[in-house]
């Protein structure tokens, strides 16, 4: 695999020359002039899709115009209660609810089907599609019955990815859904192109996990891909069946890229007519000449099969490699452990799981949208033909993606082949992927072929002392290990026949069980609510200056989203805004809440609108405050919106989730600071919620606990201001400045009015 330093052009989408003192020559000898970069920019696959779904005017500033909407059942009630609020009519595009990630209906009483049973009252009342629990995880379904050539779909689930099908598809937090719901735009600026050149053909043993990962593990750190589109080329891409190219591009949202799209051919047409949907497909390729941004060129022959070890997909290995140096890497894994562990919580450890000079696991998962595909589990059914899983710790599960699938698997076979092989097979549901189901015992470590491995993402608690971890691997090299009776091993060590059995698709399933109410929707329905389905709390506009408290302070390299706000069993409560907020950084800080709720005390007693003598009983602390500050600047506690504010150094890599915003909000959080933010999703789920998203890349003025004075900042907003004068407040002023960032005219006066809703209200 190779990373180009600068950019690259492609001829005809399969001769590269790379950007450097000497392709003007080779361009002009072979064109007869060197091309203009930035029309030679315009003949990627990705900015043709761009242009025709923006509505600017303006290509650098985009305002886009998505032609369909998913959403799951963690996500989708927060998003149709915001655009309730915003003054929702109908839905004026098809909008798919699905409900895969709170399907089990247990945890938590009734409040799961209740999600499910608004859902489908709001199908009714809008005009949407509504697809029952245990159908299809929320991105088959879209694979199956959504994407479209050519077309743009945006979806409030980080892994909204269906590039290989010709659909330029992007994952956001559920503002951004909101506003498209309200027929606004997803505003971005002209996001860079990076091409990803695929070339030759991957080994039978080697699936797609595996060439994402490869992937994954060049490109996370260095940010190389981060925030620009992935588009798929070369003639490599012949060589990957659909459902493959499919497996490696619902994995580009680890990369931190914003979107992915492939070139399409015959393959991908006929992926449309056996789903019968022919006139979905459209062909695409690049032009004859086409500049990107940068380019990954990737030799499919030789990626070897991969594993992802704790606690990210970047952290990526051959097995070959792992099995070979086993303590020396297991040791560097639990070293880097203690960073993401907050250094001893809880015993971390991975070395005694050699036994006999061999790595042992107890679990595997085959699951969701990466790896319930057809092909997956088949072969991985055909490597278990014959074998057995064992009696011991190991087990085996697996997840389908839909049950269009699931059927197929029963009628060729495959699933008789992995029960007499002692799996265990399920329906379509995402919960192996954030910890809502087969959370491994406590120190154990699982083998998945999903999509993620942060801390706690299966399921185990560090407040509970609990600690268990999941290495990410393709569904052929788990099937091998578990022929090994769970002992790791590469799916290249084991002979099997792949019978590479035909996909037949049933539509009929879904046209005996799924609502389709687009175009119909009808206003004297009524929505449904369980009574754990609440509304969201009143928000404060933005006042002239801000007083915050500094309540968390993270030096992780990087702060996930589960981090900020975790999933499991915690996704019962997303219907739920203040029920919710209580799990705050429960698992990275969790005397966050208390810290937040206590400032929040202050901002209450301010907005009770009774005298300063009130704001100061309710937070004593901070009478001293204003105190310090009145002697340089006259700032009045009654009109000084009072705060919290979180520090990380890098915050909002992983799940597309608002909550991971909207929680701090609630409990009265106003800012991060932060040296970058991980993802455009996260900054944008703050700016959402009415929190100014600061940078600030200097050693830190201020510890946790440290009050602040952000002065003018409603002026700042208003006039644009790119930098923003703040105060440590100790025993006098120390003043550091702040930087905000770009923000759109609309993204400022959100911010002004304290949240989306209120902007739109």
């Amino acid at each position: 695999m190779k990373l180009f330093e600068k950019g690259a052009y492609v001829l005809n989408g399969r001769e590269i020359i790379e950007e450097n003192a000497e392709c003007a020559a080779a361009l002009a000898a072979k064109l007869g002039e060197a091309p203009e970069k930035t029309e030679a920019a315009k003949n990627s696959m990705a900015y043709g899709i761009l242009a025709a779904h923006n509505t600017s005017g303006n290509m650098d500033k985009l305002k886009i115009k998505f032609d369909k909407l998913t959403s799951h059942d963690i996500t989708f009630v927060g998003i149709i209660q915001t655009a309730r609020a915003s003054g929702l009519e109908e839905f004026p595009v098809p909008y798919v609810l699905t409900n895969c990630h709170n399907s089990l209906c247990a945890v938590g009483g009734t409040i799961n089907e209740d999600d499910h049973m608004f859902g489908l009252s709001c199908a009714k009342r809008y005009g949407g599609i509504y697809v029952p629990p245990h159908q299809a995880v929320i991105h088959q379904f879209a694979r199956e019955m959504l994407a479209g050539g050519g077309k743009m779909i945006l979806g409030s689930d980080s892994h909204t990815r269906y590039g290989a099908l010709g659909t330029m598809a992007v994952g956001e937090g559920g503002p951004e859904l909101v506003k498209q719901l309200l027929k606004k735009t997803y505003d971005i600026n002209m996001p860079k192109v990076v091409a990803v050149y695929l070339t030759g053909k991957p080994a039978p043993f080697v699936g797609p996990q595996d060439i994402a990962l490869a992937i994954i593990g060049e490109v996370f750190a260095n940010g190389y891909v981060n925030n620009k589109v992935m588009e798929f080329i070369g003639d490599g891409v012949a060589n990957l069946s659909v459902d493959y190219r499919i497996g490696i591009d619902v994995m580009t949202t680890e990369t931190t890229c914003l979107s992915s799209i492939w070139e399409t051919d015959d393959a991908v047409k006929e992926f449309y007519e056996i789903h019968g949907r022919a006139e979905d497909y459209k062909e695409l390729k690049p032009g004859a000449v086409t500049y990107y941004d940068g380019l990954i060129y990737v030799d499919l022959a030789k990626i070897k099969p991969m594993i992802a070890m704790p606690f990210h997909p970047s952290n990526t290995y051959t097995i070959d490699e792992l099995n070979a140096n086993l303590d020396d890497i297991l040791a560097e894994v639990e070293k880097k452990a203690l960073v993401s562990l907050d250094n001893n919580k809880v015993e971390y450890r991975l070395r005694d799981k050699i036994r006999n000079g061999k790595l042992y696991v107890e679990q595997g998962v085959i699951a969701g949208c990466a790896g319930g595909g057809f092909e997956n589990i088949c072969d991985a059914a055909d490597i278990l033909n014959g074998r057995n899983i064992g009696a011991d710790e190991f087990s085996l599960s697996v997840y389908p993606a839909s049950q269009p699938v699931f059927m197929e698997l029963v009628k060729n076979g495959t699933v008789a082949k992995l029960m007499q092989a002692g799996a265990t097979v399920r329906t379509a549901f995402c919960g192996p992927c954030f910890g809502a189901g087969d959370v491994p015992a406590n120190n154990g470590l699982s083998i998945r072929h999903s999509t993620r491995n942060f801390p706690n993402r299966e399921g185990s608690k560090i407040t509970n002392g609990q600690i268990a971890s999941v290495a990410l691997m393709d569904a052929r090299s788990i099937a091998a290990t578990a022929a090994n009776k769970g002992y790791l091993t590469s799916a290249e060590h084991v002979d099997a026949e792949f019978t590479k059995p035909k996909y037949f698709f049933d539509k009929s399933i879904y046209d005996n069980r799924v609502f389709d109410g687009v175009g119909k929707a009808d206003k004297n329905a009524e929505v449904k609510f369980g009574p754990g389905i609440k509304d969201w709390p009143a928000m404060s506009e933005l006042t002239d200056d801000l007083v915050l408290k500094v309540v968390s302070v993270i030096h992780d390299p990087v702060t996930t989203t589960d981090e900020l706000i975790p999933s499991g069993e915690t996704s019962s409560f997303r219907s739920n805004p203040l029920g919710l907020a209580e799990f705050t950084l429960s698992r990275k800080d969790p005397k966050y809440v208390g810290r937040a709720k206590e400032v929040q005390l202050g901002e209450k007693a301010r907005t009770a609108g009774e005298n300063k003598e009130a704001v100061y009983a309710a937070l004593p602390e901070v009478q001293k405050v204003f105190e310090t500050i009145n002697r340089t600047f006259e700032v009045n506690p009654m009109t000084t919106e009072i705060g919290s504010v979180i520090y990380a150094v890098k915050p909002g890599d992983g799940s597309a989730r608002e909550q991971a915003a909207s929680c701090q909000k609630v409990l009265g959080g106003l800012a991060n600071i932060a040296k970058e933010y991980a993802t455009k999703r996260y900054r944008s789920n703050l700016i959402n919620w009415g929190m100014l998203p600061f940078l600030f890349d200097a050693e830190l003025p201020f510890e946790n606990g440290d009050y602040l004075l952000i002065k003018d900042i409603k002026k700042a907003i208003e006039e644009k201001h790119s930098e923003i004068k703040a105060y440590v407040v100790g025993e006098e002023l120390k003043e550091f400045t702040l930087r905000l960032g770009e923000l759109t005219d609309d993204e400022r006066e959100i911010i002004l009015k304290g949240c989306l809703i209120n902007y739109y209200r």
